[in-house]
């Protein structure tokens, strides 16, 4: 089965625990340390108290560390370096609290692969020069072999070789918005021009089996923190259902059966999706989908609760169907895209209120800032400077991060706002420029930080020549932002001789 093309404009490890109450800042209630400060600083098995509330701290290495007190708490993903004890929202406020840092042993940050484990110099340090840099002759790696990014110096390696592999015509990484990476980063997702999910071991580069149950749009999605486990659609979510794979022995069942509820709220109701580019909360217990009747016209969107297999709100779309949906990473938004009058708007879970991202549908993701927030990250190409700019769904307001229309050119790009460990940045990958010379932002992987403006390391050039869609990068960013997964014809011109490769780098290269 072949996947269909999706819409394209010129002119687009974390043990995940919802990320979305993650934050640091300034404490608004008072709090002073009263009777439970001693209790609170007593860690259970499993845990152990790094600093008492406003206290700094430093991890010797990336951790889950939690911030509350008794059987309340707020908990994060958080890099190797420094720390500062408060998290926002306050789980507990009025009382004293402590952070805590997990002893347990379970789904961490696979680090850098065997590969790139000895590759970086104890100096090393990401690129934020904005400097156009002609893309320097490299012959094709050979699989699973690290070799230097010539322009930026970072470690790249070939993770598939298609024709060795035995996949059909390409292995590719799928798309931005999707996680080509499991919960710690031992596990990643290929995908092939028949349809067919593979698996492949992230650290080795073998392939691991080819999926049963998945095909062609099955929207894919890892668990949070088990890193055996997958949720995914039906093709195109005809059915209207939800299933979860354990990839490793293959069992699969059904985690939402929607069909009975959707139909008799749309009566002729046949499939419930996000149209191939949405995502769950960044704990997968919120979910937004698109319903569609069998002429694939659009019906309306509904948002789920995992947990209480809850249908929260649904909302009439008129006929008027979104490019597509997706649930906000802290599951407090649904973020509904379309080209018509309703532009690109983020609605509450019951469609209660809705905050206006942006006139039309592009090229996007949503991430979280360092505070813990929703943010939107799109390219505006109406804007006099093409910018890329983001909107926080809280506040909805706007800042640009950087122009994309420089001295005359314009590109494409796509954004992966999924590295939910390391909030603060997202990754953008830009292709298919035109208009003149090669600029600093064309070709390449760029870590973008999501402040006014912000830092932007360049990671490396693709070497993707544009030939169609699925010549495209793609590129998607792991959980704690240490691996960058990306399609490439590897200059070959070939629309379809698409291998996947990978960079890495280490966990405390973004300051």
């Amino acid at each position: 089965m072949k996947r269909g093309l999706k819409h394209d404009m010129v002119v687009w490890s974390a043990a995940v625990v919802s990320l979305a109450l993650v934050g640091c800042g300034a404490e608004t209630e008072g709090s002073a340390p009263g009777p439970e400060a001693a209790e609170s600083a007593l860690a259970p098995a499993g845990w152990e108290t790094v600093a008492n509330q406003y206290g700094s701290f430093t991890l010797d290495k990336p951790s889950t560390v939690r911030f509350g007190v008794g059987d309340t708490w707020t908990t994060r993903e958080m890099p190797a370096g420094s720390g500062y004890c408060f998290f926002n929202p306050d789980p507990a406020p009025g009382r004293f609290k402590t952070c805590e840092r997990s002893t347990s042993v379970g789904p961490v940050s696979a680090g850098l692969s065997p590969a790139c484990a000895t590759f970086y110099p104890p100096d090393f340090a990401l690129s934020s020069v904005r400097k156009a840099i002609p893309v320097p002759a490299l012959a094709k790696p050979a699989k699973g072999v690290a070799v230097s990014e010539p322009a930026y110096k970072t470690c790249l390696v070939r993770a598939t070789n298609h024709v060795a592999d035995g996949t059909a015509t390409f292995a590719r990484n799928d798309y931005s918005r999707r996680q080509a990476f499991n919960a710690n980063t031992t596990k990643q997702l290929i995908y092939d021009l028949d349809g067919f999910w593979h698996v492949y071991d992230a650290n080795t580069r073998a392939r691991v089996k080819r999926l049963s149950g998945p095909a062609a749009d099955a929207e894919p999605q890892w668990h949070p923190t088990n890193p055996d486990l997958l949720y995914y659609l039906p093709t195109n979510g005809v059915g209207m259902r939800l299933y979860e794979l354990n990839v490793a022995t293959g069992a699969t069942r059904v985690v939402g059966d929607f069909a009975a509820r959707l139909k008799a709220r749309w009566p002729t109701a046949m499939a419930a999706w996000t149209r191939s580019e949405g995502s769950p909360s960044a704990d997968r217990r919120y979910w937004c989908f698109m319903v569609d009747d069998p002429n694939w016209g659009s019906l309306g969107v509904f948002t789920w609760d995992r947990d209480t297999d809850t249908i929260l709100g649904t909302y009439n779309t008129n006929g008027e169907r979104p490019d597509h949906v997706s649930m906000s990473p802290s599951g407090n938004s649904c973020v509904v895209s379309t080209d018509y009058a309703l532009g690109t708007v983020a609605f509450s879970r019951d469609f209660s209120k809705k905050v206006q991202l942006h006139a039309k549908s592009e090229h996007s993701d949503i991430a979280l800032d360092a505070n813990g927030d929703d943010i939107y990250v799109a390219v505006d190409y109406q804007s006099n400077a093409g910018d890329v700019f983001m909107v926080n769904l809280r506040t909805g307001v706007r800042t640009v991060l950087f122009p994309t229309y420089v001295a005359g050119t314009a590109t494409a790009l796509h954004v992966s706002g999924k590295a939910f460990g390391r909030p603060g940045w997202v990754l953008i990958s830009t292709y298919a420029d035109y208009g003149g010379a090669q600029q600093w932002l064309h070709r390449t992987l760029m870590a973008v930080q999501l402040k006014a403006n912000p830092t932007v390391y360049t990671l490396a050039h693709h070497r993707t020549a544009s030939n169609g869609y699925w010549t495209e990068p793609h590129a998607s960013v792991n959980l704690d932002f240490t691996r960058v997964a990306f399609g490439s014809n590897w200059g070959s011109g070939s629309a379809t001789d698409v291998d996947t490769y990978v960079v890495e780098i280490p966990a405390g290269a973004l300051k």
